[in-house]
Parts: structure tokens; C-alpha cells; sequence
């Protein structure tokens, strides 16, 4: 009789993912953490006892991505992923800068700095 190829069924092999946030400025904070096969990222959260985690449908100023990316609470998480607990914004990044520009003037900023006597801006 011929042999059968069946599928082996893959074991429950816990996820290694590492979780980061900044509580404020300046400030890091990362866990390594190994949970069981099917956990959230919420659940990554609770496990390293970030405050708000238990709530974090409510966003409350935070958002949760993965690399990067913005993602639900409740998605699921693979082996290496590296979870990210982001505080929001205070100011629009393009309205800070161009309160800088006001602040400092054209002569002092980017292209319409004269960096020597006789240059053309820009270079």
C-alpha cells in the first residue's frame, strides 16, 4: 500500500513578539514577551501591564500598530512581531513646522538660507 501524505497538524508553538512604548518624552520602555499561539495584541499589551491596555477600543490618546502600521486590538500576532503602544500627537506636525518657519524667518530656514556672503540661496 502506498504511504499517504497527511499534513502534519502544527503544534500550539507560542509567539515570541516584543512590545514598546513611550509613556512620555525622552522616555522608552520595551518587553520581550512569549505568549501562547492565538494572542492579540491587546492581550501582548495586558501582559506587560501597560496602563490603558484593558481599554484600548476607547483609543483614550493611543493607538496600537505593529511595525509601524496601525492595527485593531484584537489582531492576531505572529512569531517577531514588534508591537507598538504610540501616544497621539499634541500638534499637527505641519502646523508646528510652520510655526518654526514664522518664528525663525525665511533667512535662517531650508532653501532661503544664505549660508555665505555672496551665495545663492539653495546651494
Amino acid at each position: 500500500m502506498a504511504d499517504l501524505k497527511v499534513p502534519k497538524v502544527a503544534a500550539a508553538v507560542p509567539v515570541r513578539v516584543t512590545v514598546v512604548t513611550s509613556p512620555s518624552a525622552r522616555e522608552t520602555r520595551e518587553w520581550q514577551l512569549e505568549l501562547p499561539a492565538g494572542a492579540t495584541a491587546q492581550d501582548a499589551l495586558v501582559a506587560c501591564g501597560v496602563e490603558g491596555a484593558r481599554d484600548a477600543d476607547d483609543k483614550g490618546g493611543y493607538s496600537i500598530s505593529i511595525w509601524g502600521r496601525i492595527a485593531a486590538p484584537q489582531r492576531r500576532l505572529r512569531d517577531g512581531d514588534r508591537v507598538e503602544w504610540c501616544r497621539g500627537l499634541k500638534v499637527d506636525p505641519m502646523v508646528a513646522r510652520r510655526e518654526r518657519f514664522a518664528s525663525q524667518g525665511s533667512r535662517g530656514a531650508g532653501l532661503f538660507s544664505k549660508r555665505r556672503a555672496g551665495a545663492k540661496s539653495g546651494y
